[in-house]
């Protein structure tokens, strides 16, 4: 954890979703005080049709995408909120996804719901100026 989870409904090559990975992860890193190692991508193509949304009521469905992210909890939702738009550009940049048919979702754990046995097991929980490398 933190697990990053992007669900589209287009395909993208390797290189990519490699790229998309690889910003999500330095930035969320930067902006949430992550140890970079802790961090997994998973760029999940469900095909056309894959994820809908009603983008007014009396209208009809359109494709879009959604982006889980499962973190630690303990930060504030100001800063939750500057890490989703950084991760969205990213995806806007990188993919081409439509800024306005894309979503994130946060699902908050403590630490103990976290295990890295190549880490030493269960994240600390999150603490307020926690410096990469020193947390999950």
């Amino acid at each position: 954890m933190p697990y990053l989870q992007l669900d589209v409904c287009d395909h993208y090559s390797v290189e990519d979703k490699r790229r998309l990975a690889l910003k999500m992860s330095e930035t969320y890193a930067r902006m949430m005080s992550v140890d970079i190692r802790r961090i997994s991508v998973a760029i999940r193509e469900l095909g056309e049709g894959g994820v809908w949304r009603i983008p007014e009521a009396g209208e009809a469905p359109v494709p879009v995408a959604v982006m889980m992210l499962d973190i630690r909890k303990g930060r504030a939702p100001a800063m939750r909120m500057k890490v989703a738009k950084a991760l969205c550009a990213h995806c806007i940049e990188i993919l081409g996804l439509r800024e306005d048919r894309l979503n994130v979702e946060f699902t908050q754990h403590s630490g103990d719901e976290m295990y890295h046995p190549a880490l030493g097991g269960y994240s600390p929980e999150w603490t307020p100026g926690e410096h990469p490398g020193e947390t999950s």
